[in-house]
């Protein structure tokens, strides 16, 4: 499966595309937002990862052009700017997912898997729910019952995850890699007391409670029976 990368931080770019040809994918790699338009145009690619901050055409012209040009391939937004007036006007551009610098590698892997999975037609998954917890993931909002709650980016990526993994018990060590980009150490609490502090806010005062600890094997975010 083809990936454009358009990233001009050399650094980034690398990383990327090492990781992602690691990970079974075919990667082109432009660092110019005219080579990334060209590439974009004249390739058939599964998926864009786009940087906004760009040479010459930047991010959202290079986003703009495809759509103008009836390109629906899922596109991938990385930038350093965490505004949600960015995060609204790439989606309006007809961005399908946002990543905000720095991030785990695990975390843009699963997000760029997940786009590939649905593909276009499944935008409307960039909002995830259960019962009456809602997950934007464009505009980085959380609700339950239509009350705002406050997130810090770890947590608000152990919720994603638990939410895009509804049902399933996640061991310690997925979560660790998926979150935490590290391997699991079984000495330290990190997990338990981020999943404590999640619960505190998206479970006390709710009904029904949706985050469950499975003793000896992880924990699992779903409906009571």
């Amino acid at each position: 499966m083809k990936v454009l990368i358009v990233e001009d931080e050399t650094k980034t770019g690398d990383y990327l595309r090492q990781g992602l040809t690691e990970a079974g994918f075919t990667v082109d790699l432009a660092r110019s937002g005219a080579d990334g338009l060209y590439l974009a145009q004249s390739g058939d690619y599964a998926l864009i990862i786009l940087d906004v901050m760009l040479p010459g055409l930047d991010g959202w012209q290079v986003l703009e052009s495809l759509r103008r040009g009836g390109s629906e391939v899922p596109v991938l937004f990385l930038t350093a700017r965490d505004q949600v007036a960015d995060r609204v006007r790439g989606l309006e551009l007809g961005a399908d997912d946002y990543l905000v610098k720095p991030f785990a590698f695990a975390e843009l892997l699963a997000r760029a898997r997940t786009l590939l999975r649905r593909g276009r037609n499944g935008i409307d998954a960039t909002v995830l729910h259960a019962a009456d917890l809602e997950l934007d993931l464009l505009r980085r909002r959380v609700t339950r019952s239509g009350r705002r709650i406050e997130l810090t980016a770890k947590e608000f990526a152990l919720l994603e995850l638990l939410l895009q993994r509804q049902g399933e018990v996640l061991p310690r060590s997925l979560i660790a890699s998926q979150v935490w980009d590290m391997n699991f150490d079984s000495d330290t609490n990190v997990i338990e007391v981020a999943i404590r502090r999640l619960r505190g806010k998206v479970d006390d005062g709710f009904e029904p409670k949706l985050i469950r600890t499975v003793r000896g094997m992880g924990y699992v975010l779903e409906l009571p029976e």
